[in-house]
């Protein structure tokens, strides 16, 4: 049987905060121990203590062992297990936020690079040792929290950019991350893709090459996901009317945001809603029970 430690923080609200935790935990598990496929409705990023094991995103396979970490992100599919020779230990922590998603790309990890290395294995698990004793009764102790959730992802970014050699960019990476960063800037504006070659300096046509030698997808699409990324955001987060998330991601027309929606996601925003809705309910109601399974099954 996998033994585990969880603490679960209550959903805020509001959720208006860039960053907040949702919980956090640390599992011994047995041999060939797996969860999913499921979907989350927050990030989760795992890290192994020791053993081995294998996460799986889509087709994907990746196989994992001390010192390796994975990203799941809201609202993807995901299946991970133990090694049946050498089971993993590992911790996580669960989090969301407006700049959740941001956060993730500027330390490195994504779908498409879910994985990671670093040697801060007795840092992290110090942190979530002492996030799960800490207690959220009063304003000092959510503040300790709220740092020791910042000090994970600091550890986790060195990591990062430690295997990554550093953030050196060629002139032509250059303009693609000021683009970048443009868009991230600028998105609830009504922008287009001459705006943003305007700001950074090049023609339209030559941004787009950038973009497509670099990022293999066009600046006009990396707008358009960008934008709806942070419409789920939106949608996942507060309970504005579908126009007014609209507006706030850079769509002066509601009809336009929903069809681009439903092209990119396969579903209205109303629909995406209601599923997320629906997906937070049954996972805060799993992890109820998981804790209070595990609790009961460590009482002497």
């Amino acid at each position: 049987m996998e033994k585990s430690w969880v603490k679960t923080f209550e959903r805020q609200e509001q959720d208006s905060q860039e960053l907040s935790l949702c919980h956090c935990g640390y599992s011994i598990c047995e041999a060939g121990h797996s969860f999913g496929p499921a979907v989350r409705p927050n990030y989760i990023l795992h890290y192994v203590l020791d053993g081995r094991g294998t996460y799986r995103i889509g087709s994907r396979i990746y196989h994992l062992e001390r010192e390796q970490g994975f990203l799941i992100e809201p609202n993807v599919m995901t299946f991970y297990q133990a090694d049946a020779q050498q089971p993993w230990t590992y911790l996580w922590i669960g989090f969301q936020g407006t700049r959740a998603d941001q956060l993730m790309r500027e330390i490195g990890l994504s779908y498409r690079v879910p994985t990671f290395s670093s040697g801060c294995g007795a840092e992290l698990q110090q942190i979530v040792q002492q996030i799960l004793q800490s207690d959220r009764a009063n304003i000092e102790q959510q503040l300790f929290v709220q740092a020791q959730m910042y000090t994970f992802f600091s550890h986790i970014a060195h990591g990062v950019f430690i295997k990554n050699g550093g953030f050196q960019m060629d002139k032509q990476n250059y303009y693609v991350q000021a683009a970048v960063e443009y868009i991230q800037t600028n998105y609830a504006r009504s922008i287009k893709v001459h705006d943003i070659a305007e700001y950074v300096g090049v023609s339209r046509s030559y941004l787009t090459t950038l973009f497509q030698s670099i990022l293999h997808t066009s600046p006009n699409a990396y707008l358009t996901n960008f934008r709806l990324s942070r419409a789920k955001e939106q949608l996942t987060l507060t309970n504005f009317p579908i126009g007014i998330v609209a507006d706030m991601c850079g769509y002066q027309d509601s009809l336009v945001f929903s069809k681009a929606f439903k092209q990119r996601v396969g579903m209205t925003p109303s629909q995406y809603r209601r599923l997320d809705r629906a997906s937070q309910q049954e996972g805060l109601q799993s992890e109820r029970e998981n804790q209070l399974y595990f609790e009961e099954a460590d009482t002497p």
